[in-house]
């Protein structure tokens, strides 16, 4: 099999790769605490293993690469439980700017952010209109979760979305890197449910930590090796079906942000 991963190839498959037009997966992710039984780097992880997959199962139709992923985000709701790295709004900003530069600047046209935390989803939401723009560039952005949503729905048993080090999360990891869960303190593992706001709610800033003493949302005691492939494989495809099959890319007037969905 071709070699996918940007920092796995060399500069000169990377232009080859490029004047096919091909697309450029960028995860971001987040280093933050994930409950006494998952390492910090859980949401860094499964976008960037997310993304690999995505690259796999859409290669035979369209060309695309995997960049090396963002790690830190907007993680300032879990600084109280220590062991966490947060950006600024305007940091994360200048950050992808310069990282979509680069990527345009190596030849690239069309650069899809695929983001593995929830806590970056409404400032990417918003600055993707802003990155396309100063960029001229055809720039989206997606979560994997998001995309994924109707396969977590129907694997899940305790949940019907991802929460936080919960069950979907530790699958996940169980299915990637299962030397990584902390097995013993997975009994302690359990908080409250907490999903994503949509509409409808009044944005109010709090600490995770408010909500929940060990830092996990969900039940992660159900979490098996099994889910978290099937989990992990669903997703991939979701984004798969993003690169091949939904014609999400803007027109040449980046003053227009665009929400597609992604196919169930």
């Amino acid at each position: 099999m071709r070699e996918l991963v940007w920092n796995r190839m060399t500069a000169a498959e990377l232009r080859a790769q490029a004047a096919r037009d091909a697309v450029v997966l960028l995860p971001v992710g987040s280093t933050e605490q994930h409950g006494p039984h998952l390492p910090t780097g859980v949401d860094d992880f499964l976008a960037d293993e997310v993304c690999r997959r995505a690259a796999e199962y859409a290669c035979t139709r369209r060309d695309v690469v995997v960049a090396p992923s963002v790690r830190f985000g907007l993680a300032e709701h879990h600084m109280a439980f220590g062991g966490t790295f947060t950006l600024t709004l305007a940091t994360m900003h200048a950050l992808l700017r310069d990282l979509c530069r680069s990527i345009l600047r190596a030849g690239f046209s069309k650069i899809l952010i695929v983001n593995g935390h929830g806590g970056n989803i409404a400032a990417l939401g918003a600055l993707v209109t802003e990155l396309a723009t100063e960029l001229s560039a055809q720039i989206a952005v997606t979560t994997y979760f998001v995309a994924g949503r109707a396969t977590i729905a129907e694997i899940l048993d305790t949940q019907d979305t991802l929460m936080h080090a919960c069950e979907a999360e530790t699958s996940m990891i169980m299915a990637t890197m299962p030397e990584l869960v902390r097995m013993p303190a997975l009994a302690e593992a359990v908080g409250p449910a907490i999903e994503l706001p949509t509409e409808g709610l009044v944005t109010v800033p709090i600490s995770l930590a408010a909500i929940t003493s060990p830092g996990v949302a969900g039940d992660a005691r159900a979490a098996t090796a099994a889910k978290g492939k099937a989990l992990l494989d669903g997703c991939a495809h979701a984004i798969a079906n993003l690169l091949v099959d939904v014609p999400w890319w803007a027109p040449a007037d980046h003053s227009v942000s665009r929400a597609r969905k992604a196919p169930r």
